[in-house]
């Protein structure tokens, strides 16, 4: 490792085989390969995902090696670059796509990097985030335009989850149904407004996340403990249903009643992971209504990036209500349990920073 950086740096990680994660002060630091850059992370997102892991749950379990070091979605300053890096530039501020594809693949060389037979996901694959740096493959690096700010740039990924599945599925001038408002369906709320969407109805059982959708563009809210909700959608989108689903919970009933409500040749765009298989009325609810449906995962590689970062420029996402804490990374068991009472939707974590590393365009202006 190049001696202008300390050999060793603090980074939560996934430690032992039981549910938490562990600081550890001595974690060596990453070795960057030719085409790779090495990042000062600044400011890191607690993602859903990092919640399975903090847990230890059966997903968590089958998925991820103990001994990994966590986290995906951050944003830092370049800080070294391989031999081979030829776009990179040295204190550049910049976020990065966490899904590594092997580039070789059919689906990536045919523009569907996101859905590469090979990938590595950054802090479940390979070591993440939770750290003061990280090696990322300088093709995954994106910079990031001075006037977006570090805790909406550190959370790039789930916006852009959301950004991917409004824009497949084309809600502008249709009405639209979110099933699920946690972290990535609220950001489907502002997407979809700032897209064009007519009428806007979300679904969920916290109350306090149904306001949040409320403030933040949706026309309609329904706690979904009322089993009759999907009647009323349909009753408020003159009896048809709305135009588009965006699935976002995962939950089985949620999905079910999802599809019932949506009208005949809807379209309807799934995001949210289910824990299990789910049973599902595939004549009524797809084949009978002439229903079109999206099967969302990740980011496209890099389109979603460019209308994410144009939609941030545009000043119409409304993100303030969503990312609701910023944290010391020494603290990141509350914002765990932030999360886990609900209290919290977002959380960013500020990295500790590394006085003593200096990089070398650092050492070449302190030389003149």
């Amino acid at each position: 490792m190049n001696a202008r950086f300390p050999a060793q740096m603090p980074a939560l990680r996934k430690l032992y085989d039981k549910p938490g994660l562990w600081l550890q002060e001595d974690t060596p630091l990453p070795r960057i390969g030719p085409r790779e850059v090495l990042i000062a992370v600044t400011h890191a997102g607690i993602c859903g995902t990092d919640r399975h892991i903090y847990e230890w749950d059966a997903w968590s379990k089958s998925r991820v090696a103990v001994g990994i070091t966590t986290g995906h979605e951050f944003v830092g300053k370049v800080v070294q670059l391989g031999s081979a890096v030829t776009r990179a530039q040295l204190g550049q501020r910049v976020s990065a796509e966490g899904h590594i594809g092997c580039g070789v693949c059919q689906p990536c060389r045919t523009g569907n990097g996101h859905i590469c037979e090979r990938v590595d996901i950054l802090g479940i694959d390979c070591n993440g985030c939770f750290a003061t740096y990280v090696a990322v493959p300088e093709e995954n690096v994106w910079p990031v335009h001075p006037k977006i700010p570090n805790h909406i740039a550190a959370v790039f990924d789930p916006l852009g989850n959301a950004v991917h599945t409004v824009m497949a599925a084309g809600v502008s001038g249709r009405s639209v149904l979110i099933t699920g408002v946690g972290i990535i369906g609220l950001m489907a709320v502002t997407v979809a407004r700032a897209a064009g969407a007519g009428f806007i109805m979300v679904t969920d059982r916290d109350e306090r996340r149904l306001k949040v959708a409320r403030d933040i563009g949706a026309d309609h809210a329904f706690n979904a403990s009322d089993d009759t909700w999907p009647t009323k959608a349909r009753e408020l989108t003159h009896d048809q249903g709305p135009e588009v689903l965006l699935e976002m919970s995962g939950h089985p009933k949620a999905i079910r009643q999802g599809f019932t409500a949506l009208r005949n040749g809807g379209t309807a765009a799934l995001l949210g992971l289910p824990a299990e298989p789910v049973a599902f009325d595939l004549a009524n609810d797809i084949i009978f209504k002439g229903a079109t449906v999206l099967g969302i995962n990740g980011r496209r590689m890099f389109e979603t990036w460019y209308q994410m970062e144009s939609l941030l420029l545009s000043g119409r996402l409304e993100l303030d209500q969503i990312v609701t804490h910023t944290l010391p990374m020494r603290e990141f068991e509350r914002g765990f349990q932030l999360m886990q009472s609900g209290e919290g939707i977002k959380i960013v974590l500020e990295m500790p920073q590394d006085s003593g590393a200096t990089s070398p365009a650092e050492e070449a202006v302190a030389a003149k």
